[in-house]
């Protein structure tokens, strides 16, 4: 279950790239500048349909050019996945999965799960609530197929009221259908969400083991509202503060997944070497529950993975990943940074870019 080929085309300062990735460790070596973190970015785009290094998706076009193309090829089992991508910069999006036009963007995100670990991944534990609703809904997305329905009524359902609410109604009647609809979706969703923490935590347990095993992390699922109250009887109570702000304060978009160690929040508690291990053991548990519930596995994108970690630390890291049998794409600007962490495991290629071409590859 490994992505065997990649092609970049007119992407960020690549002309044409090619790359034949093995199924267990790709390290992808060059300088800065060089093209490497472009790779992990096509592949991102493919898997997620977006950056995670810009939100203009346009900036990603070689300069000169009038759009990008990516194509890569996944194996899972039997059967052989081709996924194609194109977009310019008015902003059109072309898709091409084995050779159809998949209806929905999603599509390639359960064809291609991927899991992304950057410098900036501690947003995860130190920012805002939007960032941890987006890594439980990922997980949730994978393996709950009930959960894209629920979300997408829950988002649809959320901007009505909003639009409702900017006009301000004088009456709670105009709203009391919405609600209704909006509490009911609210609620599978959150059963969906609630559920897969639940089912996390165990799965994360192992992993602390390894990376941080002197301490003790809980999990704990906020809902966005009161759990001892029905939502749609707190949106009527807020109705009024509701119209006067325009938005919707409570509901499902408003919820998060407090992290804590020993009763302290993380971002408190944790350097940020330490921050960074908790990122891999949380995305490395969610790897794990998606293997154990629907059999497939995820590719890891892990840019500049040496940063803020000892060689100990990096040891145990690439062991945990290497335990999980997953593909991991991993960028370094100096052969020397990842010799130490691979040279135990056997699977394990290395690509060298310079200004935008693949210049080598060993293993």
């Amino acid at each position: 279950m490994s992505v065997s080929h990649l092609s970049l085309s007119r992407f960020r300062n690549i002309e044409t790239l090619q790359l034949e990735p093995g199924t267990g460790f790709n390290c992808i070596i060059g300088p800065n500048g060089s093209g490497k973190t472009a790779v992990l970015e096509g592949l991102h785009f493919l898997g997620l349909g977006r950056s995670f290094r810009t939100h203009q998706p346009a900036r990603a076009i070689q300069d000169g050019q009038s759009d990008f193309l990516l194509f890569a090829r996944k194996e899972e089992g039997e059967r052989t996945h081709q996924l194609g991508m194109q977009r310019d910069r008015a902003g059109n999006l072309s898709l091409r999965l084995n050779g159809e036009t998949p209806d929905r963007l999603a599509t390639f995100a359960e064809v291609l799960p991927l899991q992304l670990i950057t410098p900036e991944s501690f947003d995860l534990l130190t920012g805002g609530p939007a960032n941890r609703r987006q890594f439980l809904d990922w997980g949730v997305f994978h393996v709950e197929s009930g959960f894209l329905a629920a979300w997408s009524r829950v988002k649809r359902l959320l901007k009505q009221r909003n639009a409702l609410l900017k006009r301000r109604p004088k009456r709670y009647d105009e709203l009391s259908y919405w609600d209704s609809e909006f509490a009911r979706y609210s609620g599978q969703l959150t059963a969906l969400r609630q559920a897969y923490v639940e089912e996390l935590l165990p799965a994360l347990e192992p992993m602390l083991a390894r990376l941080l095993p002197r301490y003790q992390v809980s999990l704990e699922f906020a809902q966005g509202w009161d759990k001892s109250l029905a939502l749609d009887a707190v949106l009527k109570s807020q109705f009024e503060r509701d119209q006067m702000l325009g938005f919707t304060q409570a509901g499902p978009h408003k919820a998060d997944l407090r992290i804590k160690v020993d009763g302290i929040p993380v971002q408190e508690f944790f350097s940020r070497g330490e921050l960074k291990l908790l990122v891999c053991a949380l995305k490395l548990a969610q790897a794990a529950l998606l293997k154990d519930k629907r059999q497939r596995q995820v590719s890891f994108l892990i840019d500049d993975l040496p940063a803020e970690l000892d060689s100990d630390k990096r040891l145990a890291l690439t062991a945990a990943l290497a335990d999980t049998q997953a593909q991991v794409f991993v960028t370094a600007i100096d052969a020397d940074k990842v010799d130490d962490m691979v040279a135990p495991l056997s699977d394990v290629r290395l690509f060298h870019v310079k200004q935008g071409r693949l210049s080598g590859a060993d293993g």
